[in-house]
């Protein structure tokens, strides 16, 4: 028998994987109103702050897109292994990509009550600004084992 988070988990990754300024509102059907949305900039709750994060990327990113790169239904959750791809508006240039999973948490009727990014900041985001580089560097050397 068909675990059916999976058919839930294939449209939320479908939907990401076209989201765009007109589409974000189309978010909303699939999450729970009390949903949690969290990754390393953000810790929200409720669709509508949810739909604000996205809306915020749209903003501040130059072409953001989501590539879905493989999906799992586990026990306690559903998992989303991502590309981001994306060009800072600040620094435009070279495309950055952010590899990712999202922990997905539905409930009954197959909403989205969690939606908790996991990937490193320190390296993809902050290690490529600047005035951070040099810092995080130093501190993954010393932290490294030899």
């Amino acid at each position: 028998m068909t675990d059916p988070r999976q058919s839930a988990l294939a449209r939320w990754a479908a939907q990401f994987e076209s989201l765009t300024p007109e589409t974000i509102d189309q978010l909303r059907p699939l999450c729970a109103p009390d949903v949690r949305f969290r990754d390393p900039f953000n810790d929200v709750r409720g669709v509508d702050k949810l739909i604000r994060v996205f809306e915020d990327m749209y903003e501040t990113c130059d072409d953001p897109r989501f590539v879905v790169l493989d999906q799992a239904v586990g026990e306690a959750a559903c998992y989303l292994k991502w590309e981001f791809q994306f060009r800072p508006k600040r620094a435009p240039g070279t495309p950055w990509r952010i590899e990712g999973m999202s922990e997905i948490h539905f409930d009954a009727q197959g909403l989205i009550t969690a939606h908790l990014d996991h990937w490193d900041a320190g390296t993809q985001f902050y290690g490529r600004l600047p005035v951070l580089r040099g810092l995080i560097g130093f501190v993954r050397r010393r932290l490294a084992v030899n």
